[in-house]
């Protein structure tokens, strides 16, 4: 991730609700996520900001954070030898780094704001606290980053877009 970014300590997360909840795309991360859920996570996460053109995710990067969109646009390309070539446009209510997250192996695609972005992030080590404090909690966010990577993988268009 990259280092200047604007980081706050606010926890008030119903802007993010809000837009999980309104994205009706292919995209969207799971509504299985109830109020319930999201407060209790709340506390586990980090609020951030990102200017355009500013890299969230690098490919090849071993960082196995996860990130939520609240507002923004990002785009998701895959770097060769030549020149990017641009994957997928993820919006506010998505979410970002379950590949990596779940595999523990180098991200496959760079993420990078395609304009101003919220978002919030969730590291490998607040979710094994968020684990062993509130274990459904965990269990029903593991469960809404599966169904978006198995969304993920049924669109050839999308499936490398798993960062």
């Amino acid at each position: 991730m990259s280092a200047n970014l604007q980081v706050s300590s606010k926890q008030d997360i119903k802007g993010l609700v809000s837009a999980c909840s309104n994205n009706q795309g292919e995209d969207a991360f799971s509504q299985s996520m109830t109020p319930s859920h999201w407060a209790t996570l709340a506390p586990f996460l980090q609020y951030f900001t990102l200017g355009q053109g500013q890299i969230l995710i690098s490919q090849g990067a071993l960082d196995r954070t996860l990130y939520f969109v609240e507002a923004g646009s990002l785009s998701v390309h895959f770097q060769d030898a030549d020149d990017r070539v641009r994957l997928a446009i993820v919006g506010a209510g998505a979410a970002l780094g379950e590949g990596g997250f779940f595999t523990h192996l180098p991200r496959n695609a760079t993420v990078q704001a395609a304009t101003d972005c919220k978002l919030w992030s969730l590291t490998p080590l607040r979710f094994a606290e968020l684990s062993n404090r509130q274990p459904a909690c965990a269990l029903a966010l593991t469960l809404a980053l599966g169904a978006l990577v198995s969304k993920r993988m049924l669109s050839s268009r999308k499936r490398i877009a798993v960062t």
